[in-house]
């Protein structure tokens, strides 16, 4: 059993805590939001994320969990510290560090024997020699540690699966035995494990997200070259994905990508690049081609509806994904701004993520089911791809709406299936 430190209690420090203690691991979990942790000592989850609140409150029960506000508390006796705080993006596209840099200090401050401190926030490359530097100054008497990188390769709704069932795990250092023995807490996970420096393995993090989301602003654009020639971009999509070059992951045109991680790594990524003189092109249009989409789901509704000034158009969907009540960066907010800019009345219905959505979007009506939001709308707009929208009454759908429109922007439903119906239907490049 060894005993881990986690500082942060969001997304990412959260389910690292959970599962490295349901590996049989002593883990406190730290954070400096004193209601957050009053929250978690109570039982009450800071997120939503399915099975996060049975695996929390299982080993809390089996005294492998805590939670404390405390870092001397949260040091003693601890060999590893996982830094997993939020890196959001700041003025200019850069990774904003400041929660980073404070975790950093605080532990040098507190520390009483050797550690291993490890980067799992997405921090931009040469981050690791950075910490090292605050906590050496930091120190108010030498101790010593080593840093190591260990990106996190977490997708919301499915983080526990993802976390006991890597494809790898990356670790960077130019300590090898501190790599080694981080090596050695991962082995029960049983996946390859790559180890490599600090800022390749800084690097490794970015570039596997800027590539998946080129791989979604690529078939995005290719779902309007198929539109354009009658072609169709889920079957264009699947006849691609059996190539083992290219896999069917993350070829599924729609609204594009959001939340907490693909926005704010690509932007961060393309700015190193610019620091360095350097012209990152195709990270850039990537980007372009992304937010284009949100605009060009309410130009294609508005062709269908005409003008939105005194409409009322129902969104299904909220947060960025399906299985999370994430609101960062989602399409949702986006459009919700366009068409009440545009006169409209926007109702929506979301099943995790209305009462996150309620701070954001006040001026839409927040309804109990996906037939109350669209009840006397002019038009529905498929904004989250929710497993609930996908068998939905159709036929008491076409009844409950003003005007039969659907605005299918994950392409739930079967286009000829629809016009038998008798919905004026649009998707994304079919």
């Amino acid at each position: 059993m060894k005993q881990i430190c986690v500082v942060g209690v969001g997304y990412v420090g959260l389910v690292t805590g959970a599962c490295f203690s349901d590996l049989g691991n002593k883990v406190i979990a730290l954070d400096v939001n004193e209601q957050r942790i009053e929250n978690l000592k109570k039982g009450i989850m800071p997120i939503y994320e399915p099975g996060l609140e049975e695996l929390v409150k299982r080993n809390v029960k089996a005294g492998r969990l805590s939670f404390t506000t405390d870092y001397a508390e949260a040091l003693r006796c601890t060999e590893f510290v996982f830094i997993a705080v939020g890196t959001p993006s700041g003025v200019n596209g850069e990774a904003d560090l400041q929660y980073v840099a404070s975790a950093a200090e605080s532990i040098a401050r507190n520390m009483t024997a050797p550690l291993i401190i490890i980067n799992k926030s997405t921090v931009p490359i040469g981050t690791g020699d950075w910490v090292a530097d605050i906590v050496k100054r930091a120190q108010p008497q030498p101790i010593d540690f080593a840093v190591v990188s260990c990106p996190e390769f977490l997708r919301e709704g499915s983080a526990i699966s993802d976390f006991s069932q890597p494809h790898r795990t990356v670790i960077g250092s130019f300590d090898k035995e501190a790599a080694n023995k981080v090596a050695q807490l991962h082995l029960p996970l049983r996946a390859p494990i790559v180890i490599t420096d600090l800022r390749t393995a800084e690097m490794i993090k970015y570039a596997s997200n800027a590539f998946l989301a080129t791989k979604i602003s690529f078939i995005n654009e290719i779902a309007e070259i198929c539109e354009a020639y009658g072609a169709d971009v889920k079957e264009v999509a699947a006849g691609m994905g059996y190539d083992a070059r290219i896999g069917r992951h993350f070829l599924d045109a729609g609204l594009g990508w959001g939340g907490s991680c693909f926005p704010k790594d690509v932007k961060a990524l393309a700015y190193m690049a610019e620091e360095k003189g350097l012209d990152p092109r195709i990270l850039n249009n990537v980007m372009d081609v992304n937010y284009d989409r949100r605009k060009q789901v309410v130009r294609w509704t508005e062709k269908m509806v005409g003008s939105f000034s005194g409409k009322t158009i129902g969104l299904f969907g909220l947060a960025f994904k399906p299985n999370t009540d994430d609101m960062r960066d989602a399409p949702s907010i986006d459009i919700a701004h366009e068409l009440t800019a545009a006169g409209a009345t926007v109702r929506a219905y979301d099943p995790v993520a209305m009462n996150v959505a309620r701070g954001i979007l006040p001026a839409v009506q927040m309804c109990n089911d996906p037939y109350e939001a669209a009840t006397g709308c002019d038009a529905v707009i498929i904004v989250t791809e929710w497993n609930e929208f996908k068998q939905i009454d159709l036929e008491k759908l076409k009844s409950l709406l003003k005007t039969p429109v659907i605005m299918d922007a994950r392409n739930l439903y079967d286009p000829e299936r629809m016009k038998e119906i008798g919905f004026t239907y649009r998707a994304i490049g079919r």
